[in-house]
């Protein structure tokens, strides 16, 4: 017993020693990506390049990744105060920003999707400013990073009206100068220039940001320097990627891994005919590749060859999508046929014995018509034939027995009138004789 205790508690020591970084360490991050602007035209890219960096931080292990897109003014305000809160708690805090920005009189701007800016003035209320960004994950104790591939091309310095001819709207963003340490300002392209927003799933900068921060244990600086590197060479040295601030003489990464003089060997000693786009077959190349095609066969095959890693979670997350109808394809379609196909006789069976007592009710009611119907004639026969013996009864004088009885008083009465001359032309005594006869 002793034994196995000694065991276990050597090995949670050894585990502690190799990852006392991912344990020491709280890390938050807050992603962002605008796509869908109101005024201005729509990009295609930042949206996926938000959700792919948010997947990518939570497979590093972050203990808060903070998803949010297409924000308006109040919204991305709103945030960013809430995450304020968040960076005031951790160690390393991170903000990644992709969508439309602009440079002001030397001020950079983040353009929420609701933005107008009619006036160059207007930016101050419209858009939110990079040094805000900067305040809000000030308190993070150890790193504070901030990602901009926000330097597309301005789609309101045409429209946008000077109100001083002193103010300057510049192209791409300004050079910014850190003041705290332990920060970094990263930009997708270098300043007064544009970042393309790319031709696939993702931006030149953040395929680059994919391939590289993933990499356990790699400190930034030589992060970005691949970053910029592998933009350069996708652009053909049109873009080139620029960071500002500084670090300590510690190695810092986004992802745990060895520590101290471990680190930064495995770092520098990185060959480049190890990088993953120079080696075949690689994840990462792999992954590219499958995402241009999109179907759940080839993320199915892609998992069978790179079951684990960063790049396997985020083909889980590309399938998942699929599976839930984001993008069906054919087998998807066939399954939901078979899906559907015994389900017919049920329904069939089932409406069956509801049509039934539609049809019994249907004659029931039929039934009870005719009833009331027949009665109406026999009422009316009947009240003709009591009318003809009425006028047959009046025509023969009413009761024969009683005319019978009466005549002969009515004759003799007759008599003695006409003997008396009481006529009188009225022809009562004619009536008596043609009643009675006589």
């Amino acid at each position: 017993m002793r034994a196995v205790l000694s065991l276990v508690i050597s090995s949670f020591f050894c585990l502690m020693g190799g990852t006392s970084e991912s344990f020491a360490q709280k890390r938050v991050a807050l992603v962002m990506g605008n796509s869908g602007y109101q005024h201005a035209a729509k990009l295609p890219n930042p949206i996926n390049d938000a959700n792919a960096v948010s997947i990518m931080l939570e497979s590093a292990g972050f203990e808060v990744v903070e998803l949010r897109n297409d924000l308006t003014n109040l919204e991305m305000r709103r945030t960013l105060r809430d995450f304020s809160e968040r960076a005031r708690e951790s160690d390393m805090a991170v903000v990644l920003y992709a969508g439309h920005g602009i440079e002001v009189d030397g001020t950079n701007f983040l353009i929420p999707t609701d933005a107008k800016l009619d006036r160059d003035i207007d930016v101050e209320d419209e858009a939110i400013s990079l040094d805000r960004v900067m305040k809000m994950i000030e308190p993070a104790r150890k790193l504070r990073l901030v990602i901009l591939d926000a330097c597309r091309d301005n789609p309101f310095i045409k429209t946008m009206k000077r109100t001083m001819a002193s103010r300057s709207v510049g192209r791409g963003l300004a050079k910014v100068e850190p003041t705290m340490s332990d920060m970094l300002i990263a930009f997708a392209a270098k300043p007064g220039s544009t970042a393309a927003d790319g031709e696939s799933d993702h931006s030149p900068f953040t395929t680059a940001l994919l391939q590289h921060a993933a990499q356990p244990g790699l400190d930034l600086r030589f992060v970005f320097g691949r970053i910029r590197d592998e933009v350069m060479k996708s652009t053909n040295n049109r873009q080139e990627p620029t960071v500002y601030g500084s670090l300590g003489g510690t190695a810092v990464s986004l992802v745990p891994g060895a520590t101290g003089a471990e680190t930064n060997s495995a770092a520098t000693a990185v060959p480049q005919a190890a990088r993953p786009d120079e080696t075949a077959p690689s994840a990462w190349r792999d992954y590219e590749l499958a995402s241009e095609i999109n179907t759940k066969d080839v993320w199915d095959a892609y998992l069978a060859t790179h079951k684990t890693g960063f790049y396997a979670n985020l083909a889980r997350g590309r399938r998942a999508k699929l599976l839930v109808g984001v993008v069906p394809t054919d087998s998807s379609a066939k399954a939901a046929t078979a899906v559907d196909k015994p389900v017919e006789p049920a329904v069939k069976v089932a409406s069956a014995p509801a049509a039934q007592p539609a049809v019994e009710r249907t004659r029931t009611i039929v039934a009870r018509e005719r009833e009331p119907k027949r009665a109406p004639p026999i009422v009316k026969t009947k009240r003709v034939k009591e009318k003809t013996k009425r006028v047959a009864h009046r025509s023969r004088g009413g009761d024969g027995g009683t005319v019978s009885r009466h005549c002969g008083s009515i004759r003799g009465a007759v008599g003695w009138a006409t003997a008396a001359g009481l006529d009188n032309g009225v022809g009562l005594i004619a009536r008596a004789r043609r009643f009675c006869g006589g």
